[in-house]
């Protein structure tokens, strides 16, 4: 059954064999490492890890989005599942994604639950029901499965601008969700959970310097069109007792303004 569903893995700087058994790999998958701090090189190998077949290209570059994209273009299974080099999946992971996307034909992707660590939790799911342009923003790309074939079709693809390793800090998962709904995929959440986030480090999150409101605003701007300015200042505002303590709300939103107007010159990759 698990010979359906490939994961897509975004890895950097891992040892590949045992970080596929340390995330409890239950399916066919492709690793996508990236080396940034350690040696390694371009290369491609195949792997077997318990009857499963594991495509390993390894790559001397950086970029989570060219990462997703690059382990996206290698898919060839029915179902696809994002993964992150942190995430530990439960036994029995691939059936319950299997039976999601067999119980519910109307769906393209599926938001599925993964627990994350504790300070660290945007979303869970207690029903399962459509994602709309009003609740898209909040999942991360673990979180995300998707009839490979619906995906390609659309041509939608991870933004090379966002992310780690990216010019500008987070917000690729709901760009990527973003340009899906606009594409006319069907994407629905579940209660389904698939397994837990290892407790570490952000990899992108440094407080809430001048570089964190300027990229939230580039971000914006691909999300919201003329609208970011206003929802930007929506954002800080709710916000504003965690986010704008140090800076103040007008000068955090005076570095959100900056980055929505250096965005208008910027080409979405």
């Amino acid at each position: 059954m698990s010979k359906r569903l490939q994961m897509l893995i975004s890895a950097v700087d891992k040892d590949s064999k045992s970080l596929l058994e340390q995330m409890n790999i239950e399916s066919d998958a492709i690793l996508v490492n990236q080396f940034i701090k350690t040696d390694g090189g371009d290369f491609e190998e195949e792997l077997q890890l318990n009857g499963h077949t594991v495509k390993v290209i390894g790559r001397r570059e950086k970029g989570v989005g060219l990462s997703r994209n690059t382990a996206l273009e290698n898919s060839d299974h029915e179902i696809i599942q994002f993964a992150d080099d942190d995430i530990v999946y439960d036994q029995g992971y691939a059936e319950k994604i299997l039976k999601e996307f067999d119980d519910h034909p109307e769906a393209d992707v599926i938001m599925f639950n993964v627990r994350a660590q504790e300070g660290r939790e945007t979303y869970w799911n207690e029903d399962f029901a459509k994602v709309t342009w009003k609740n898209y923003g909040r999942y991360p790309a673990y979180a995300i499965c998707a009839r490979r074939d619906k995906l390609v079709s659309s041509g939608v693809k991870y933004s090379l601008l966002f992310g780690g390793g990216a010019p500008y800090m987070n917000g690729e998962d709901s760009l990527f969700l973003h340009d899906c709904l606009k594409s006319g995929l069907s994407l629905y959440r579940t209660t389904v959970a698939l397994g837990h986030e290892v407790s570490g480090e952000s990899t992108w999150f440094n407080g809430y310097t001048d570089k964190f409101f300027y990229d939230r605003g580039v971000l914006y701007h691909f999300l919201y069109g003329s609208f970011a300015s206003i929802l930007g200042f929506r954002y800080l505002f709710n916000n504003r007792k965690t986010m704008c303590v140090e800076k103040g709300l007008f000068k955090s939103y005076h570095l959100l303004n900056q980055g929505i107007k250096h965005a208008k010159t910027l080409k979405k990759v």
